[in-house]
């Protein structure tokens, strides 16, 4: 229980050295440093400028992590992401090139504009946590998280992310605009601190999170609780306006957030309500509706409401 409640303390300073950059996103925070314990690649889907790569940047220097930017673009090719290998005249021999791939959290803004053929350079990396480059594979850091951004409203130049893509995310989540009174507190923080620019502490070393993601493996799961995963995820196979339900990915994807929210809360065990917290994020990438619903945006959230108020949640002693 020690270990739990240093994960949970942990945590709590790393989320708030990012709350020096970032204003009033405690719950969006929360959610991403559960998955970063969790060890899952997160999808920022929202309207520009509301602090998608601010967050991003800002976990990678609490955490003490290589960060790279990759600006999605139409022309962006597989190469770029993953690098290559390069003819060296002196040497008189081919050289590898790493590419911006081979780092701890790679941003990649924009995801959506660049074609299908170089987002499929990102598959293989984030499920396999490796890169096969002239049928070399090559390792990527233990540590591996893609955070991906992408805009909800511009359509035109964009090509939709496939959805063996999509179930590779653990999480699709929203940062939502700030309140008037978290907008004022933006303006006096940049005022008083008179530069665009703030450096943030690293508050835990590299080695520290492997421990701790480790120690996630300790947090109990009642067998009644992977029976309320198992019946929630079926549950989304079996509606009638779906064609194509949650993966086992997403049912691991509960598990594994359940427990590291669980620890960020300093508990070895979990609850069904850290399970209910986040079948929106887990299940709204996932859901392919009937075609007679493609139109409607509403429908996944009320299929994944009506996925939960359906299934008998579990009472655990």
């Amino acid at each position: 229980m020690a270990e739990i409640t240093k994960i949970s303390e942990l945590s709590k300073q790393i989320i708030n050295e990012v709350e020096r950059a970032v204003v009033g996103k405690r719950d969006v925070l929360e959610t991403i440093m559960a998955a970063v314990l969790a060890g899952g690649h997160i999808l920022l889907e929202d309207y520009p400028g509301l602090g998608k790569t601010l967050i991003a940047r800002s976990f990678a220097s609490a955490l003490g992590l290589d960060f790279k930017r990759i600006q999605f673009t139409p022309d962006l090719l597989p190469g770029d992401i993953t690098g290559g290998y390069i003819f060296n005249r002196n040497e008189n021999k081919f050289e590898l090139r790493r590419g911006p791939v081979f780092t701890n959290i790679l941003l990649a803004d924009e995801i959506n504009r660049a074609s299908p053929k170089t987002q499929s350079a990102l598959l293989e990396a984030m499920q396999e946590g490796q890169v096969t480059l002239e049928g070399e594979s090559l390792k990527l850091p233990d540590l591996f998280i893609v955070l991906a951004t992408q805009n909800p409203i511009e359509y035109e130049g964009t090509f939709p992310l496939p959805e063996a893509q999509l179930d590779r995310f653990m999480l699709k989540l929203t940062v939502g605009y700030p309140s008037l009174d978290e907008e004022k507190e933006i303006l006096q923080r940049r005022r008083e601190r008179k530069q665009d620019e703030l450096d943030l502490k690293q508050v835990i070393q590299p080695e520290q999170l492997t421990e701790m993601r480790a120690l996630l493996e300790t947090v109990h799961v009642h067998p009644d609780l992977e029976s309320y995963i198992s019946a929630l995820v079926h549950a989304t196979r079996t509606d009638r306006r779906v064609a194509v339900g949650a993966s086992p990915r997403g049912s691991l994807a509960f598990l594994k957030m359940a427990r590291a929210y669980a620890a960020l809360n300093g508990r070895d065990f979990i609850l069904p309500d850290d399970v209910k917290k986040f079948a929106v994020p887990i299940l709204s990438h996932r859901l392919l509706l009937q075609p007679e619903y493609w139109m409607s945006k509403q429908v996944n959230g009320d299929v994944i409401r009506d996925v939960l108020s359906s299934t008998p949640v579990p009472v655990i002693q």
